[in-house]
Order: C-alpha cells, then structure tokens, then sequence
C-alpha cells in the first residue's frame, strides 16, 4: 500500500499549497491533523475502498473551495513605494532643467548687452566705494558694486552697480546706472540703464543708454535706445537719437533729433503718399 500512502502525502501537499491559510491558521491546523492521520495509519493495514474514499472527499473540498484572491506581500508594496518616489524626483529633476533653460534664454539678450557695455550685473556688490570731498585720484577705478564719487577722479571709471557723481570725473564712465548732481564730468557716459543729468551739472561727452532724463547742460551727442526726457533747465549741444523724445517747455536743443529706433517707418510712410 506504499503507493497510496505517497499519492496521499502528495495530495495533501498540493491541497495544503492551494487552500488559503487565516489569522489563526486554522487550515494549517487542519492539514497538520490529516497528515497526522496519514503517519498513525501506517502501522495498521491499509483498506483500499476506505483511502480511495477519502482521497474523494478531499477532491471534494478542494472543489468547493473558492479561488483564493491575489495577495501582495509587503515587500511588493515597499518596492512599489521606492519606484514611486524616484519617479517623482525624475519629475523634479526634468522640471528644474526646463526651467533653468527657460531663464537662460530669457535673460540671454541682456547679458550680451552688458557684455558690449563692458558691465556684469550678475556680479554686483552690495557695497559701495565713496571717493568723499577732498579726494583726488588719478589712474582707472573698477568695482563690482556702486561708486559714489564726490571728490575728483581723473581716469576711467568701470562699475557693475550704480554711479553717483557729485564731484569731477575726468574721464570715461561705464555703469548699470548712471546719476550726476552739480556735477563736472568730461568724457564719455555708458550705461546699460537710465542715465538721469541733474540740475547743475556739465558733461563734455557722448551718452549712451537705454533711457535718459536731461535737466543740465551736455555737449556731445545723445544715443538712447528708449526715451529721452529733456526738461525745462536743460542745454543740449549735440545730436539726439531716441525711441522717443519729450521736450519740456523752457529747454534749449541745438542739433538733430531723430526718432530712428521708433516703430514707425516714416522713410516708408512719405514713399507710399508720394505713390498714390
């Protein structure tokens, strides 16, 4: 009867793989039972019509049992988990790259521009070097943050932030801004900014910026990319060429002005009038 006994051992095996097992384990009780009553039978003899019986009765209760339903083991969740989150910082990563990019492109024009200028806004200083009354300097003064100058320089002045001047410049300027009050300045004003001339102040030299305000006396030419405002205490010897230019009442302008980085193309506009 060996042979029925290893069918039976096998079979119990397969049922015990295939039945689903509880909190308490009952099942793996119950098949701990069978296969005990399957080892204190060995000694007795063996009734073929009696195993084959119960062999059917197991077949039956492996029928009857309903197909157990997929279980995830938790170090299946845990591994779900970890992908989740290095997808979600590949998400950021790619973000961040794309936004980076963007700002680069962005800001591309204004950096070639302060490139020409000579000037590096992004390596500006919160500091500021004050050249006080009294003070003379001769030779070339370069700075990554502001200059206020209220003594006399006589050499070019290069500053990646703002320049102040109260005091004489002798020489040439480039700025991200450029501020003169009661000041004397004789060369050449560059600026990535606004350059603003105040009341009182005299500049023998060509401007160059983005926009300008007038309100003292310049001798040399003016070249703006944006507005132009000369105001009502303004003198202006020199030539002006602007997007745009406001003219107070009061100011006096001997030289040429035009409008040439405007919009409009007024060569084009007089040709088609003179065409119909």
């Amino acid at each position: 009867m060996g042979f029925f006994k290893d069918f039976r051992e096998d079979f119990s095996q397969a049922v015990n793989d295939l039945m689903p097992e509880d909190d308490n384990g009952a099942e793996k009780q119950n098949n701990l039972e069978n296969d005990d009553m399957v080892v204190n039978t060995l000694d007795a003899d063996m009734d073929t019509e009696s195993e084959l019986s119960k062999l059917n009765g197991l077949l039956e209760q492996v029928a009857e049992q309903p197909a157990t339903q997929a279980v995830v083991k938790p170090q299946q969740v845990a591994e779900l988990e970890r992908e989740f989150t290095r997808e979600v910082k590949r998400a950021d990563v790619r973000t961040t790259v794309e936004g980076r990019k963007k700002m680069s492109e962005d800001t591309m024009t204004t950096m070639n521009m302060n490139q020409v200028m000579g000037v590096n806004p992004e390596a500006v200083s919160d500091e500021t070097t004050v050249i006080t009354e009294g003070t003379s300097i001769n030779g070339d003064i370069n700075a990554d943050g502001s200059i206020d100058i209220r003594g006399r320089i006589g050499g070019n002045v290069t500053c990646n932030g703002k320049l102040v001047i109260t005091g004489i410049l002798e020489g040439n300027s480039n700025s991200s801004e450029f501020f003169a009050d009661a000041a004397k300045i004789e060369g050449e004003v560059r600026s990535t900014g606004t350059v603003k001339i105040g009341i009182g102040s005299v500049v023998i030299g060509n401007i160059s910026a983005s926009s300008a305000v007038i309100a003292g006396a310049i001798k040399g030419d003016i070249d703006v990319q944006g507005p132009v405002v000369v105001d009502t205490s303004a003198v202006v010897m020199g030539n002006i060429k602007s997007r745009s230019v406001q003219i107070n009442n009061g100011a006096v302008i001997e030289g040429f002005c035009s409008q040439c980085y405007a919009d409009i193309d007024v060569q084009g506009l007089f040709e088609e009038k003179k065409g119909n």
